[in-house]
């Protein structure tokens, strides 16, 4: 492969640490790619509003943030790849990303896979997405102040988010499908001194359902599997938080990386365990998930793999 051919840098997922990665290695002058299999912006891309990013614009949607993302990239030269990963070589001076029948070869690779919420599977949850629906509670808590929110999960992380939309929401009911919650005992006497929790176990959600907003929801008795709808008051609408785990988009790292539970291990410089190959955003295994932390871990992803490349003689190429 010629030089003319070979990218300094390809991502892999174009979610805001994907995105702020090419940002800062287009502006370092790398030639650089992104690819990403749905829609640029990653998860965000669906989200109705974002309110806690430092600076951001009143309103905006995560639509409209994505496109200001991506526009910033495209603006420092970073070319885009719409495409589905099939397989990935990361060892080796070189390291290959494929789509489709063509791979794309780089100097260093950014992993910015991202992950994905587990879903319930239930009917309406789809289409109600961001529109009572949702999977983060610091993300979206405060656009249901004063409404009814459901928790769903019993966990850690789903009682921990439950006692933060009770800041917020009128009253918050866990619906957890067994006796018992999984989540630390300490956690849920916490939860139990709450004044607006509610608890609702040994039961299931079924199915969700409004016209327009989410009104409705139908549950169901795991013990006698009798159900019940519950309705928002009239002109109200409800929230449902769904905690059932996250997932890592890992699919196609195999035994190479260093992982946990399906997440990349990296030091605070966004190094995996091969030389040239670093993580950054939802994938690595961290604390915080959130865009903040995401762009942060691209941004420093961006400025390492160019130390790699300059302390491994790899050289840059030209754009």
């Amino acid at each position: 492969m010629t030089d003319e051919a070979l990218y300094d840098v390809v991502i892999v997922g174009g979610g805001p640490a994907g995105l702020a990665a090419a940002i800062y290695a287009g502006r370092a002058g790398l030639k650089t790619v992104v690819i990403e299999r749905g829609a640029f912006g990653g998860n965000i891309f669906q989200t109705a509003e974002i309110a806690n990013y430092p600076g951001g614009v009143v309103d905006e949607s995560g639509a409209e943030f994505s496109a200001r993302l991506t526009a910033h990239a495209d603006a420092f030269g970073a070319e885009r790849v719409s495409g589905e990963v099939t397989m990935l070589n990361l060892i080796g001076p070189v390291k290959d990303a494929v789509v489709g029948g063509n791979a794309y070869q780089g100097r260093t690779m950014i992993l910015a896979t991202g992950s994905v919420p587990v879903k319930l599977g239930v009917p309406g949850e789809d289409a109600f997405s961001g529109l009572g629906v949702s999977y983060c509670a610091v993300c979206d808590g405060p656009f249901f102040t004063g409404k009814d929110v459901f928790v769903v999960g019993g966990g850690d992380s789903a009682v921990e988010e439950a006692m933060y939309l009770a800041k917020f929401a009128r009253k918050v009911t866990i619906i957890h499908r067994r006796d018992e919650f999984r989540a630390a005992r300490s956690i849920v006497e916490r939860a139990e001194r709450v004044d607006n929790i509610e608890f609702l176990l040994e039961t299931i959600v079924t199915e969700l359902g409004g016209d327009g907003l989410l009104t409705r929801v139908t549950v169901e008795s795991v013990e006698t599997g009798k159900s019940r709808v519950i309705k928002a008051a009239e002109g109200d609408n409800f929230g449902v938080f769904i905690f059932a785990g996250m997932r890592p988009v890992s699919e196609l790292f195999g035994n190479e990386l260093d992982t946990e539970r399906g997440y990349i291990v990296t030091d605070e410089r966004m190094r995996t365990n091969i030389p040239g190959v670093f993580a950054a955003g939802d994938i690595r295994k961290k604390l915080l998930r959130q865009v903040v932390t995401a762009t942060s871990d691209g941004a420093v992803a961006a400025i390492e793999a160019e130390k790699y490349m300059i302390e491994s003689g790899a050289g840059c190429g030209e754009k």
